[in-house]
């Protein structure tokens, strides 16, 4: 019973992952019943789904699985979370109306290799553990830290690309650059702050760090969106 009691993140059990599902995919609904479907309206829907997907995928890993095994919900997380670094970066090229389309294609390129290891590797992620308040992935040794300078670098590169394309954009697409750039500071901050405050929580990343994002689920719908489709 102890691995359920410590660390006692309850902003992270089973009924928030639950309740953070809810909010996600009413903010995708949202989106789809406010906005004209366009290539950014479709990416945004698709970050709040896969944002949704995980947090589904973890609520399976703690309360009994449905159709799949908990490994399975695991590797169906991993693909979730696996498509959002490419995903926030296709946004930003699709709000920026930027040229480079190699841009995107390599954020896309690098999230599918890491899938189809998740996918195809036997033991590519071997486990879902469920500690009561949130998940943790086990995969095998060595991929975790190349899937965290993957996905840490890609985030990285999303605000910075952001930022560079927001400078001398016009105003309603500078505000909207700019509000997705606070979107992911608001989830990777606080994940920051909590493993330097706890270590311990360092092997929870990926279910601490969606936790949060729901932060930047309700920036995207709020103030991206709402910013980018403003023409003055």
């Amino acid at each position: 019973m102890d691995k359920f009691r410590t660390p006692k993140l309850y902003c992270f059990s089973p009924p928030v992952m639950l309740a953070t599902l809810v909010i996600e995919i009413i903010l995708a609904l949202h989106t789809i019943w406010r906005y004209k479907l366009t290539p950014v309206t479709r990416i945004v829907v698709a970050l709040l789904v896969c944002l949704a997907l995980f947090q589904w995928a973890e609520y399976n890993v703690c309360e009994g699985t449905v159709l799949f095994d908990s490994v399975g919900w695991a590797k169906l997380g991993h693909v979730a979370i696996t498509m959002l670094p490419p995903l926030g970066i296709h946004l930003v090229y699709q709000i920026s109306a930027d040229k480079r389309r190699w841009i995107p294609v390599l954020g896309y390129t690098l999230a599918v290799v890491f899938i189809s290891y998740f996918l195809l590797a036997v033991n590519g992620v071997s486990a879902g553990v469920c500690l009561g308040n949130y998940v943790i992935f086990e995969n095998q040794p060595g991929i975790s830290e190349w899937y965290g300078l993957y996905y840490y670098g890609l985030l990285f590169v999303a605000i910075a690309y952001a930022y560079t394309r927001g400078k001398n954009a016009k105003k309603h697409i500078r505000r909207s650059l700019w509000s997705l750039i606070i979107g992911y500071v608001l989830f990777i901050a606080p994940t920051t702050f909590v493993n330097i405050i706890d270590p311990s929580t360092i092997t929870g990343i990926p279910s601490i760090m969606c936790g949060f994002a729901v932060l930047m689920a309700v920036a995207l719908a709020g103030k991206v969106l709402p910013e980018y489709t403003k023409q003055k």
